[in-house]
């Protein structure tokens, strides 16, 4: 049998590039290469698209020096990259992308409308459950429909803040009390979110959030235990939720650092949760995913109180694939080890893309 080619896109131009590539190793590493030939492309945190030679050379960073460009084409006939190098150009057919890309510009909707326009078949979500998912107050609004809960939250403009800052802090405080978590609406792994116990100290988490995006969030403090659930599936298949995981992090809160840095930061699969928290988190977390039309996986994120209350975080359409990450931890503990679930992921990518060209009349 022909072995398919997989393009694995890694890097980009987000702040989580750095937890990108830790992810892309993993991927890489546990894809089976007797079924597919693989075509590695990072893309550098100014944007330049590059070909990487190894696992290896992702882990070592060397593939920032490669001096082959590759480019995937918008071009629906192609169905190609472009290798560019001294030696001229070379186009390479690509059959799946899974993209492995966190944040902004990968994970938010643009790098999936160039597959759509490509006719790419790739692993994930859509674009629309991909923008949705990475806003968080988009996201917010959907869930809002649901009857779920979630933290209350204020909506800040960033520009707003440099022009009234008075305004806004009164708006803040009149709607939530002290501590208040402040975070950018589009960012992931918790880059740009900090807690603030006064004004003072609020004044400084808009500006950091602001550095990250133009809309941001101030939401009320849950205390609670930090839960995880991921979730696979979509189209003709039944979307599954994983057993739940419990964060433990070595940090007054699971920021990045604590999530990727902090070796005593730990997880806990299945922990003992009060009452039917844990039913409630795998329930929910179906319904979300389904309500923003999502594909594939994700990874659905809680706050469980110690009355058993079940409180909506965010949802992250492209979870991260470290060696200590929770979503393949969690499926491992339902017996999917991660090559079972990276050839689960890649095989939904090829079965969407069989029920669009139907829905399209094609064959």
């Amino acid at each position: 049998m022909k072995k398919k080619k997989i393009a694995v896109l890694f890097g980009g131009q987000s702040s989580e590039h750095i937890v990108s590539c830790m992810s892309a190793v993993n991927v890489i590493e546990n894809i089976d290469i007797s079924r597919y030939e693989l075509l590695l492309i990072g893309i550098t945190e100014e944007g330049r698209w590059l070909k990487a030679e190894s696992a290896e050379d992702i882990r070592s960073g060397a593939w920032r020096e490669s001096r082959t460009e590759a480019v995937i084409l918008p071009d629906a006939t192609k169905k190609s990259a472009v290798l560019i190098d001294e030696s001229g150009i070379q186009p390479e057919k690509i059959d799946v992308v899974f993209p492995v890309l966190h944040g902004l510009y990968g994970e938010d909707g643009t790098v999936q409308g160039l597959l759509e326009l490509a006719g790419i078949p790739y692993v994930g979500c859509g674009v629309l459950s991909s923008a949705v998912a990475m806003d968080k107050l988009y996201t917010k609004i959907i869930v809002n429909t649901l009857g779920i809960r979630q933290a209350d939250y204020v909506p800040v403009i960033g520009w707003r803040q440099e022009t009234d800052k008075e305004a806004v802090l009164r708006r803040i405080e009149k709607r939530l009390g002290y501590p208040i978590f402040v975070k950018p609406s589009n960012a992931g792994s918790s880059r740009g979110v900090s807690k603030a116990g006064n004004r003072e100290e609020l004044v400084k988490a808009l500006d950091e959030a602001a550095r990250h995006d133009y809309k941001i969030l101030a939401e009320e403090t849950i205390v609670g235990h930090e839960i995880e659930c991921a979730v696979l599936g979509g189209g003709k298949e039944p979307v599954r939720a994983s057993g739940v995981g419990e964060i433990l992090a070595a940090a007054e809160f699971y920021d990045y650092e604590a999530k990727y840095f902090n070796e005593q930061s730990r997880t806990v699969i299945n922990p003992v949760l009060p009452g039917n928290a844990a039913e409630q988190v795998r329930e929910a977390a179906g319904k979300i995913f389904k309500a923003i039309d999502g594909f594939g996986l994700a990874r659905v994120d809680f706050f469980v109180t110690d009355d058993g209350g079940v409180v909506f975080n965010e949802i992250n359409t492209m979870p991260g694939f470290t060696a200590i990450s929770m979503y393949p931890m969690l499926w491992e503990a339902e017996g999917l080890s991660k090559r079972q679930l990276i050839e689960r992921l890649i095989s939904l990518a090829f079965e969407r893309d069989v029920q669009l060209l139907a829905g399209k009349g094609e064959e």
